[in-house]
């Protein structure tokens, strides 16, 4: 079967059609009403070829290119003795055995009533269990398909009866509608799906099937069978395209190729982030870092000095010169003022005398000389 379609092309790329056959388009009816689209689906309008000379004998051999016209028609096929549209039947296709072997709703229409589908491709989907996975079919040459279709035009009562009351009954107030005929799978497409639309390969068998002058005589019946041409591109296109009315030119491009896909954003990542083996240069230092580092050096700097004066190292000046220095003197000269008397550093516990602070001693209540000793062992060895 084929449930979904794409033709997105410019107007004035439609008029000079890309195919595999020789034609002239000298005319598009309902030309307003045509959209390019991606994702065309039933109850649609797309694009059909029509013969310019309707009923006509057309030369199968001849080397002139073959008149056509465009139509703008709607996607499933409404009867020409319908009173109203019936969504609820599926003509959207017409299977080729049914046309052969005669009867039901096509045998009125498939005689005198057939046309080109034209398409960039088309869709179909591969089933793997409960999962639905879209393929797009297309030429490998880029080419548009034609396809093998049927149509028909009718005025619904509803239109009827509102063009009867105002007078305007005419022929292009008619309702005009198409199917695509399918048959089966050829070989190397039987793994996707078991049916797939009849293309027209070639001129020959676009002029035969446009062709109505004859009526239908078994002579179309080898346009009928698998396809048998060249080898058709068919790829996996993103899920999003099996949505109805959504449209996106990634729908006809491979899931791997795509720009805004999954698999695409991981290749990106992978080209960003440097390989293992390689190792990156040193950084070279920022100017706060420079900064910084030459901030601690001065620093460093100047704890070395104190410590040079903190050990006892003789000064290089006289007592007196040092004492009569002031400190604004010192600071205009930019030298770093250290206290002349020499400090220990104390860094251990053993280094602080153990014997109790006068101060303590005088909380205790005892008199104590100016050198520190008791008063009381000073008089008695006295007497003594």
């Amino acid at each position: 079967m084929c449930g979904r379609f794409a033709l997105h092309l410019a107007r004035q790329e439609a008029r000079e059609p890309r195919v595999n056959a020789r034609v002239q388009v000298n005319g598009w009816v309902n030309e307003e009403r045509y959209i390019p689209r991606y994702n065309i689906a039933p109850r649609t309008h797309s694009v059909v070829m029509l013969p310019n000379t309707m009923g006509e004998s057309i030369e199968s051999s001849s080397s002139a290119p073959l008149n056509v016209t465009l139509h703008t028609m709607k996607w499933g096929l409404v009867p020409h003795w319908s009173k109203h549209e019936d969504l609820s039947k599926s003509t959207m296709n017409a299977r080729s055995d049914v046309l052969i072997e005669g009867g039901g709703m096509w045998q009125s229409i498939k005689g005198r009533n057939r046309c080109a589908v034209v398409v960039q491709g088309y869709y179909e989907w591969l089933t793997k269990g409960k999962e639905k996975i879209p393929h797009f079919f297309k030429h490998d040459d880029g080419k548009l398909m034609l396809f093998a279709g049927l149509y028909d035009s009718v005025l619904l009562e509803a239109r009827r009866a509102l063009l009867n009351k105002t007078r305007k009954l005419g022929q292009q107030e008619r309702l005009w509608t198409f199917t695509i005929v399918t048959t089966d799978a050829a070989g190397p497409y039987e793994w996707l799906h078991c049916r797939q639309p009849v293309i027209l390969q070639d001129d020959e068998q676009l002029r035969s099937w446009l062709d109505t002058s004859k009526g239908w005589h078994p002579g179309l019946f080898p346009i009928l069978q698998p396809y048998s041409g060249p080898q058709l591109a068919v790829y996996q296109v993103p899920k999003e395209m099996g949505k109805v009315g959504t449209e996106s030119p990634a729908f006809i491009e491979p899931v791997s190729e795509r720009k805004d896909g999954i698999e695409s954003m991981f290749k990106k990542q992978i080209a960003r982030s440097p390989s293992k083996n390689t190792k990156s240069p040193p950084s070279s230092p920022t100017k706060r870092e420079e900064k910084m580092k030459s901030e601690v050096i001065e620093i460093d700097d100047i704890e070395d000095v104190k410590d040079v004066k903190d050990e006892g190292s003789p000064s290089t000046e006289p007592a007196s010169q040092a004492e009569d220095k002031s400190p604004n003197a010192s600071q205009e000269k930019g030298t770093l003022k250290v206290p002349s008397t020499p400090t220990t550093k104390r860094t251990h516990p053993t280094d602080f005398p153990s014997s109790p602070s006068p101060s303590k001693k005088a909380r205790k209540g005892k008199n104590l000389d100016p050198d520190g000793t008791s008063s009381k062992i000073t008089s008695f060895f006295a007497k003594k």
